[in-house]
């Protein structure tokens, strides 16, 4: 992907969560990774959105008898807005269990599945959650599951920054290399370029557009 229309992309993106309702609040929007670096082309597109968890506060949690016989999914009204799910009954996903995912619901609003795009979404911020995967890869070792820690704030709470996208597209932001940004959270040499080497090949297994959810 040309890194401009990268850019474009998650401006695009930024766009409809303005504009559209969405399955549950959005309060921030990062991209990370080849973008923020001004890589051109990129691979993959790199997204992170941080999310409130409604935990029954959807609006209409008594009628989600009533909305899961209408689309077959349970929570509506609960884990995700029952408005959203009125008016973009084709983005309505589910988990494993049956209940609607708000991640999954996110990812099917705003992305196609075969752009090569990556989503997380968390309740915590970028940077709480930079923290949080790193510790927990580093207990389980399992470094596929590292956060790549190079972010950009693109919008908070309804305000975009223009200063961000600006130079986002120009590529003015000097950024470390994976492990070096890894070493300043705490990493020693060898593990974070073991760690880099690990969530690079992770990265170029997958293809289309990908979602992780995450609640801290």
């Amino acid at each position: 992907m040309d890194r401009s229309a990268a850019v474009e992309r998650v401006e695009r993106l930024v766009e409809t969560v303005e504009s559209d309702p969405m399955p549950v609040p959005v309060r921030e929007i990062w991209v990370y990774g080849e973008v923020s670096l001004g890589l051109d082309p990129i691979e993959r597109l790199d997204v992170y959105l941080t999310k409130d968890v409604l935990l029954g506060g959807g609006g209409d949690s008594d009628r989600s008898e009533e909305f899961e016989e209408r689309y077959g999914v349970k929570g509506i009204g609960g884990t995700v807005r029952s408005e959203w799910a009125e008016t973009f009954p084709e983005h309505i996903r589910a988990n494993d269990n049956g209940y609607a995912a708000p991640e999954k619901c996110l990812a099917a609003h705003l992305i196609g599945d075969d752009e090569p795009i990556h989503l997380e979404v968390c309740n915590a911020s970028f940077e709480d959650n930079v923290t949080q995967r790193l510790q927990g890869a580093k207990m389980r070792n399992d470094y596929e599951q590292i956060l790549d820690p190079r972010g950009v704030c693109l919008w908070v709470d309804g305000r975009r920054s223009e200063e961000a996208f600006g130079k986002l597209r120009s590529g003015e932001l000097v950024l470390p290399t994976l492990p070096e940004a890894l070493g300043m959270l705490g990493m020693d040499e060898g593990e974070a370029s073991e760690a880099a080497e690990t969530l690079q090949a992770y990265r170029e297994r997958q293809q289309g557009a990908t979602v992780r959810g995450d609640v801290v």
